[in-house]
């Protein structure tokens, strides 16, 4: 697809060498990785506060927003967008504009929390849906504080196309808000992951057991998105070893190894991939079952991140808490001036601290 052609082996920083993204002329290989929030308005609507917070970090190669929930059903946190109502696609054509203004590019995640849910947070107070009927270890999040998760429901075969149909809207809604492509988030837990990893899905039917049953959903949700944009703008995000939410997989070399393979041949526009986790993964394996642009992610700095684009190893990196902390980053990676500390205690929810008030390098010189 294109990545050798971009490859800055000879480029003096390669985080700063352009990146052609399919359709997208990206100005440097820093991408912000989606970073739940929890500051969405009332409906799961973006507001004007969300479009300043995009704003400011429009020097990233590329923007991935926080996950948007795809349905009412999808919803698994307080506070958090969606992408599934009229209210909120004007919320997030505002943030897109924003973004655009200050000459960036952005795409939107777009996700299902599945299990990770509680009745308080879904639609007629209903049980939240899963593979399987296995209830996670831990607590929700809910408007309430936290509470223990419940046992899902399992999804019937005959509710499954609905799901499909519920990305493939949002896809659409994305167009109609002016998103330059999506990434569908297969990662951390959530209901994609749910059906990908043999701890959470006991189905016995064609969407469980083997690889290929378990990457079914996946792979129908990534030819749903693709029937509604050109390919190369549709990414996804995978976690192999990622443990949060409670999930696992007995074989993750195998599953994400068939997972990637797969996406390769659906003409996934590019691979992003949490390479944090438990336990041992061989993450090049992975890496070249997948022949598209793949977006590296999970402990980097700048000099691991230069070692891995100047190997060819990965396109693009991307860079969550830093860029949360660092709203010009790419400029002080460029100058090699010191980063903002991030504050864990604003992270989730609030108000403007902690979300907008991270001063950039023109502020420290005054």
């Amino acid at each position: 697809m294109g990545a050798q052609a971009d490859r800055p082996a000879d480029s003096p920083d390669p985080l700063f060498a352009p990146y052609t993204l399919g359709p997208c002329a990206l100005r440097n290989r820093l991408v912000m990785a989606p970073m739940t929030r929890n500051r969405a308005g009332p409906g799961g609507v973006p507001q004007a506060i969300n479009a300043r917070y995009y704003a400011q970090r429009a020097g990233a190669g590329l923007i991935i927003t926080e996950a948007a929930q795809v349905s009412g059903q999808g919803v698994g946190y307080p506070g958090t967008p969606g992408l599934h109502t009229e209210e909120q696609v004007e919320g997030w054509r505002m943030v897109v504009e924003a973004v655009h203004a200050a000459g960036g590019c952005i795409f939107a995640q777009l996700f299902h929390c599945g299990r990770i849910s509680h009745p308080s947070l879904q639609p007629g107070g209903t049980a939240p849906v899963a593979p399987s009927a296995l209830r996670p270890a831990g607590d929700a999040v809910t408007p309430e504080g936290p509470r223990p998760f419940v046992t899902p429901r399992a999804l019937g075969l005959e509710e499954i196309p609905g799901v499909v149909e519920q990305f493939r809207h949002a896809a659409r809604l994305a167009r109609e808000a002016g998103f330059d492509g999506v990434e569908i988030h297969a990662a951390n837990g959530y209901l994609l992951d749910q059906f990908l990893r043999d701890g959470t899905n006991r189905r016995r039917d064609r969407y469980g057991g083997s690889c290929e049953n378990r990457a079914r959903l996946l792979l129908e949700v990534t030819a749903a998105v693709i029937e509604v944009w050109d390919p190369r703008r549709v990414g996804v995000r995978l976690s192999p070893i990622n443990p949060f939410n409670d999930i696992r997989d007995s074989d993750p070399q195998a599953t994400f190894e068939y997972a990637a393979r797969a996406l390769a041949e659906a003409r996934a526009g590019y691979l992003h991939v949490v390479e944090q986790g438990e336990g041992a993964f061989d993450f090049a394996r992975l890496r070249a079952r997948f022949t598209g642009p793949y977006i590296a992610n999970g402990g980097y700095d700048a000099e691991r991140a230069r070692a891995a684009l100047r190997s060819g190893y990965a396109d693009l990196i991307s860079f969550g808490v830093t860029f949360l902390a660092n709203p010009d980053l790419p400029e002080r990676v460029a100058r090699g001036a010191p980063l903002n500390a991030p504050d864990p205690a604003t992270f989730y929810g609030g108000d403007e601290r902690g979300y907008l008030d991270y001063p950039r390098l023109e502020a420290d010189r005054r």
